[in-house]
């Protein structure tokens, strides 16, 4: 097993990471889903390495639930390349706590720019903190310059929108917070994907996650083809929309 290497930094993490086949597509390119996972997973490898555990904040009451994500996609990596990936917090903006993201191949060149906005939730009682409730540390903001787009409020036209079909929500989809993992949305969403679309790499992703959606759940997906060749879907769930999100082709 290779021994890849790993670092803690005052305000942020990183580590080395060969990108693994079950993380790609047909093509042996990187799932958009497989890069949306690596946010939600160096996220935790921060807060773990500091001891800040998942079972440590919910015991305060205090976790955290991805909001909003951007990414670019410099170039797409592909399965075997190993990834030096690093994240960083970003401050706080609003409701929002943000945090960054590089991955970059070997040579030092960025493959994958990541920006996300996340929430401070009470996990018992679901609801949403202001990020000055969060007592486990101070928030610390990112020096680096991130070439990525900031993360964006999406919404679909209220016209002209394609029937995607149905998705139940089913026992794998689901986290150790009970919803619907949020890399999971990336497959879910390339599936639905136009079938002309759904070859393609895309050159930036956005995602707005609006509402949890739990075991049994069928979500109806709906989608949009922009001028400019992008492409809007939304799922909607039994009471409100689950996801929105934007492929930029």
């Amino acid at each position: 097993m290779k021994d890849f290497r790993q670092e803690l930094y005052e305000n942020g993490y990183f580590r080395q990471e060969e990108l693994c086949f079950a993380d790609c597509d047909r093509y042996q390119r990187a799932r958009v889903s497989g890069l949306l996972n690596k946010a939600a997973a160096y996220a935790g490898y921060d807060y773990n390495a500091r001891g800040l555990t998942h079972d440590v904040l919910f015991e305060m009451g205090e976790v955290f639930l991805l909001s909003r994500l951007a990414m670019r996609i410099h170039q797409i990596p592909m399965a075997g390349e190993v990834l030096d990936i690093a994240t960083y917090e970003n401050g706080i903006k609003g409701a929002h706590m943000q945090r960054v993201y590089e991955m970059r191949d070997q040579t030092g060149e960025a493959r994958v720019s990541v920006k996300s906005d996340w929430i401070l939730v009470n996990p018992a009682t679901r609801k949403i903190m202001r990020p000055s409730a969060f007592t486990a540390k101070p928030i610390q903001t990112c020096g680096r310059v991130i070439d990525c787009p900031d993360p964006k409020k999406l919404l679909l036209p209220h016209e002209g929108v394609e029937e995607l079909g149905t998705r139940q929500v089913v026992w794998s989809d689901l986290d150790g917070n009970g919803h619907l993992y949020s890399a999971n949305y990336g497959d879910i969403i390339w599936d639905y994907l136009p079938c002309d679309l759904q070859e393609r790499t895309p050159r930036e992703f956005y995602i707005n996650y609006n509402h949890e959606a739990t075991l049994g759940e069928t979500l109806r997906l709906v989608g949009f083809r922009n001028g400019d060749g992008s492409y809007l879907m939304e799922a909607l769930g039994p009471d409100a929309a689950c996801f929105t999100a934007l492929c930029v082709f």
